[in-house]
């Protein structure tokens, strides 16, 4: 079976909250089709690998089958919170869009599911990305 790599955001969309240091994060996938993908693929321990700069505490993720939507939520990740951050981004709003770098690995039965344009070649993180 032939598959490529792209980055998660083509295969989901998402949001971030925060409470005190803790932020939430949502992956949503664009076609429910690519929902067995994203539960196989976009786990707690990638998660915690793609945010080990922000050195979480703990990495839980929440399954919303029925949305076809996952929630991460990473303990210890905004620098204190609000109140306490020097952080640009203290409320972490800009998180999502870290998660949703994530390259994933799509088999070509699902790329007419995919949002965006096919990319060449598959993706890969910019070297500056955090992997």
């Amino acid at each position: 079976m032939s598959a490529r790599t792209v980055p998660l955001y083509r295969a989901a969309h998402g949001r971030t909250g925060d409470k005190g240091n803790r932020s939430n994060i949502s992956v949503i996938a664009w076609h429910p089709a690519l929902w067995p993908l994203l539960v196989e693929q976009v786990t707690e321990s990638r998660v915690a690998a793609k945010f080990a700069h922000r050195r979480p505490s703990r990495v839980t993720r929440y399954l919303l089958p029925n949305l076809q939507a996952m929630n991460f939520v990473l303990d210890d990740v905004l620098d204190g919170g609000v109140n306490d951050a020097l952080n640009l981004d203290s409320h972490g709003k800009a998180l999502a869009f870290l998660l949703l770098d994530l390259p994933i690995t799509v088999p070509d039965a699902l790329r007419e599911h995919l949002a965006g344009a096919d990319e060449p070649d598959s993706f890969q993180p910019e070297p500056w990305r955090h992997a």
